[in-house]
């Protein structure tokens, strides 16, 4: 079975991406935490931080650090919380990077992440969107 984050960063899986260069890919996770939560995956089937190389770290990372800034900016959130699993708790076996957009109050406590839904493709673009034009 193909890894569903290779089939989004090829294209033949449907994601609502946000942007995708040489370093990565980054797109809507489909049960954020919070709207606007994005996926920054690197290019090629890496399973976890241990397996990137170093030489591509640096790519990688400054990717996800433009994500986290346009999902600040994009949402007019107050920060971002950036984090990511390796092996236990990472529910696709593909290396990736939560970015999530937060606001002082918004309930997010320790490392209990609750999970919400679009309510439709057009509201989950609308926040891709915003993003997007941050990136």
């Amino acid at each position: 079975m193909a890894c569903l984050f290779c089939e989004i960063v090829a294209g033949r899986e449907p994601a609502f991406v946000v942007a995708a260069e040489s370093d990565g890919t980054a797109f809507l996770d489909t049960r954020p935490v919070f709207k606007g939560h994005v996926l920054v995956v690197p290019p090629t089937h890496i399973e976890t931080l241990a397996d990137l190389p170093a030489t591509d770290l640096a790519g990688y990372f400054g990717f996800v650090q433009r994500i986290a800034v346009a999902v600040k900016e994009g949402l007019g959130a107050q920060g971002t919380f950036v984090a990511m699993n390796n092996t236990v708790s990472q529910s696709v076996p593909h290396l990736h990077t939560h970015v999530v957009p937060r606001t002082k109050g918004d309930g997010l406590r320790g490392f209990f992440w609750p999970r919400t839904k679009y309510a439709s493709d057009e509201e989950a673009e609308s926040y891709a969107a915003d993003i997007r034009a941050k990136v």
